[in-house]
């Protein structure tokens, strides 16, 4: 089995986020098959109306590893920041959310380049700082708090929010059963560098956690083709040759091996809220 998990490979990282159009395949196969969970975005942005003391006067909100622009733009419309902006260091992606604001001309929505590690942004100006489903990419991921902190006013908000280290495991078994990746069940999570277990010990690295905020999602793909759509580009898994990237293949494997029906499966999603530490008097 490989020992280097794909979303800490930096050897991997042109071949998942090099092209928009792989990421929006399993993104889009996800959310069809979503059957209840908040919307993250709308939960993000009401985390932050109830918890900045400024909720009604923001003006500058970061999203930071925006990938194709999302959250960014649900951010936008729902929050009254003068600025909101996104940050990816994906080009491919970056250019994909820059294509989906319906308004061009509304300057309040914009998207830039920049290694979350290293923001390159000035100290103290961000209002709010937002930091999605992207910790887990980090090897370091304390080092991208600290980042955002660094960015943060006094009385600035950042919430963070991931997945649990189990989430999808029955579509692990599926993938074992249908002879795909009969390792699949004992790979490591692609979670594994920021999970619902220890989110919130790492943002308290630089920051004051104020809230947690917990809920399962549940998905039902409504079959082989389905599932497969959601497959061909998820690296977690070790398939044969000709299988990534081709949902066809993979669906036809799937209808080879296992009788059609839907997959069930699952993912715990943690949202934590944090402000910048009390300096306290000595």
């Amino acid at each position: 089995m490989s020992e280097i998990n794909p979303f800490l490979d930096p050897a991997r990282q042109k071949e998942l986020y090099g092209d928009a159009t792989r990421l929006a395949g399993r993104s889009n196969a996800l959310m069809r098959a979503k059957t209840s969970g908040w919307d993250v975005p709308e939960t993000v942005a009401g985390l932050l109306k109830s918890h900045h003391t400024r909720s009604d006067e923001l003006d500058l909100v970061l999203d930071i590893g925006c990938g194709r622009g999302t959250s960014t733009l649900v951010l936008g419309e729902c929050l009254r920041a003068r600025r909101v902006v996104g940050l990816d260091a994906s080009a491919s992606l970056l250019a994909q959310a820059r294509e989906r604001i319906q308004d061009p001309a509304d300057s309040r929505v914009e998207f830039m380049k920049g290694d979350f590690h290293a923001l390159p942004l000035d100290v103290g100006c961000w209002d709010a700082a937002v930091a999605a489903f992207c910790l887990y990419h980090s090897p370091r991921p304390q080092d991208v708090v600290a980042q955002i902190a660094r960015v943060l006013t006094p009385d600035g908000l950042a919430v963070f929010v991931t997945k649990g280290l189990d989430s999808y495991r029955e579509m692990d078994q599926l993938v074992v059963e249908a002879g795909l990746d009969i390792h699949a069940t004992q790979r490591e999570s692609l979670y594994i560098a920021a999970h619902s277990g220890n989110l919130a010990e790492l943002a308290a690295t630089s920051l004051d956690v104020i809230a947690i905020q917990e809920e399962e999602h549940t998905f039902t793909f409504d079959g082989h083709d389905h599932v497969a759509q959601y497959l061909a580009t998820n690296p977690k898994y070790e398939f044969g040759p000709g299988l990534y990237g081709n949902p066809e293949a993979i669906a036809a494997t799937l209808h080879e091996f296992l009788p059609d029906r839907p997959l069930s499966t699952r993912s715990l999603i943690t949202f934590v809220v944090t402000r910048q530490k009390t300096r306290r008097s000595t």
